[in-house]
């Protein structure tokens, strides 16, 4: 697992997920982990629906199709 990543401070800026865990602002980390669950990372959707924490395929469509 990757620990120390160059760009964690600019990632961890832009970084829209609200849960506080390890991965924030490592990116690598953070899909891996999403992955390997099967779900997706709250960076690909609106502040919305990132605060419902489903990280499903079917609520990141709902989400890109506005609701």
């Amino acid at each position: 697992m990757m620990t120390d990543c160059p760009n964690k401070e600019k990632n961890f800026q832009k970084c829209n997920c609200t849960y506080n865990c390890s991965k924030k602002g490592n990116c690598c980390e953070c899909i891996a982990y999403h992955n390997a669950m099967g779900e997706f990372p709250a960076c690909l959707f609106s502040k919305e629906a990132e605060a419902t924490f489903d990280r499903s395929l079917e609520m990141l469509i709902k989400d890109r199709k506005g609701g």
